[in-house]
């Protein structure tokens, strides 16, 4: 079993910047691969960005790509999610997710969210 807790969200301004932390609960977080999920008012849950166990793999949607980085400290046993840039189209609850596998398949574990709230 893994917990996961978000944190980080909020409002800012469109242009503006946030950074979400994910914190595992797991001793054998470096084994999951992490992702971040969005979710908008209305919308279908929809796919952020993924991190690999190590950290040497990433991949980003096309619509946050070149603004959002994703990172992790296996040490801490968390993950980040840098936004910049924000967009009030970026509004959303933010979920963090972990994964026994990379690129496939539904996540195992997710947290609760984090809402973020961009405004023009």
């Amino acid at each position: 079993q893994v917990q996961l807790v978000e944190s980080g969200g909020g409002l800012v301004q469109a242009g503006g910047s946030l950074r979400l932390s994910c914190a595992a609960s797991s001793r054998t977080f470096s084994i999951y691969a992490m992702g971040w999920f969005r979710q908008a008012p209305g919308k279908e849950r929809e796919f952020v960005t993924r991190i690999s166990w190590s950290g040497g793999s990433t991949y980003y949607a096309a619509s946050v790509k070149g603004r959002f980085t994703i990172s992790r400290d296996n040490a801490k046993n968390t993950v980040y999610l840098q936004m910049n840039s924000l967009k009030p189209e970026d509004t959303a609850v933010y979920f963090c997710a972990a994964s026994t596998t990379y690129g496939t398949g539904t996540p195992q574990y997710w947290g609760q969210g984090t809402q973020v709230t961009v405004s023009s």
